[in-house]
């Protein structure tokens, strides 16, 4: 009989919010401050003067490559591209409307079939497989696409980094200098933002010992759900909804008066701006300049006036994205793919560190149910 004076409590906290699950060094989130920091880096410093590709590194690492390293990483990376063709057929027979992201997480469960050292778990093991599933991921994205717009499959092109890559498996044509670097930070700016509920997912299966696969498998499911995932296309339809500059008040001011929420402003975390919008704001003005259209930039900034003033909220990483990726051309439901094509450098990286110091995550639960109920027969209910 236990005794209940020394079982251990549980403190509820609903959504786990404040609560500290573990230790990290990847990366750490300041919310009164609006900073963001990935192994010590500053997100703006990131941001400015580094590569996807150096980041990836400095998440796997805990600092940044020595010039020969890099470049051994984007060999290492480069030559695993390419997705087994067995997978590109088994795409093919998928229904077209399926959701790009559900594609891709019932992807990673079919690629680990053609990864024979998948249940290595050992640092060198694991190394390897997050720089396959790193350098897969964008090809799957594009290849998923291409096929569901009934278009030829383009086959990576090992001498572009991560982003042109991308970028070009997606529309078939080498993309311009500046929409691969845009592209590139865009991955800079989404590799990690620590214990998130698909971050902590991750964690949670890796946790039980399961392969690298399986995490990131529930990674994606859990960015699959609306509170997580997807509210930069739910921002990019506000704006087509939107239309014009001078349509923002009124729309907003109706929105919420109906108590409707606004896609892409306030943070669980940030009580200032999110520091990766800084950038993304940038972007979607330049893209829109470059396009010579610069109307989803000024409705985007519109919106963000009339939620300042209104409301007192900021604008996160998505709003900003939205407009970006669709002067890009990129379709509205790949943006959420799009951001695990960067966040898997941070659920490997976070993957990683789990595997390095294991501890089973098994958090308790506040009993509010019944206690002390006497069973009665079926047949007396």
């Amino acid at each position: 009989m236990t005794d209940k004076t020394n079982a251990p409590t549980a403190t509820s906290t609903a959504g786990l919010r404040g609560v500290t699950a573990a230790t990290s060094s990847i990366s750490d989130v300041l919310g009164e401050k609006g900073q963001l920091i990935y192994q010590g880096y500053d997100i703006h410093d990131l941001a400015k003067r580094s590569t996807f590709e150096e980041v990836i590194f400095l998440l796997w690492n805990k600092r940044l490559p020595k010039r020969d390293e890099l470049d051994d990483l984007k060999r290492a990376l480069a030559a695993a591209y390419e997705i087994p063709t067995e997978i590109v057929e088994l795409m093919k027979r998928y229904p077209r409307d399926a959701d790009p992201i559900d594609v891709l997480r019932t992807n990673v469960s079919v690629l680990e079939f053609y990864e024979p050292n998948s249940r290595d778990l050992s640092r060198e093991a694991a190394i390897k497989t997050a720089i396959k599933l790193t350098a897969q991921f964008p090809t799957l994205v594009a290849t998923a696409e291409r096929i569901r717009q009934g278009q030829d499959v383009v086959k990576p092109d090992s001498s572009l980094n991560i982003a042109a890559n991308f970028l070009y498996m997606l529309t078939g044509e080498k993309p311009s200098e500046h929409h691969a670097k845009v592209f590139d930070v865009a991955l800079v700016l989404h590799a990690d933002h620590e214990f998130n509920a698909s971050t902590f997912a991750a964690r949670v299966v890796a946790g039980t010992l399961a392969t690298m696969y399986a995490g990131v498998a529930a990674a994606i499911a859990a960015l699959s759900g609306p509170l997580h995932g997807g509210a930069n296309t739910a921002v990019m339809r506000t704006l087509l909804e939107i239309g014009e500059v001078d349509n923002v008040d009124s729309y907003i001011k109706k929105a919420l008066s109906e108590k409707r929420k606004i896609m892409g402003f306030g943070h669980a975390v940030y009580r200032t701006e999110d520091p990766r919008a800084t950038h993304l704001r940038k972007f979607s003005k330049e893209m829109g300049e470059l396009a010579g259209d610069t109307k989803w930039y000024e409705i985007s900034r519109k919106v963000e006036e009339v939620m300042q003033r209104e409301k007192g909220l900021y604008p996160n990483v998505d709003f900003f994205s939205a407009s970006t990726y669709y002067m890009m051309g990129i379709p509205l439901d790949l943006y959420t793919p799009i951001f695990a094509v960067s966040r898997i450098s941070g659920w490997t990286g976070h993957i990683l560190e789990q595997y390095a110091d294991n501890k089973l995550i098994r958090p308790r639960a506040e009993y509010v149910g019944k206690r002390d109920v006497p069973y009665v027969p079926i047949d007396q209910r």
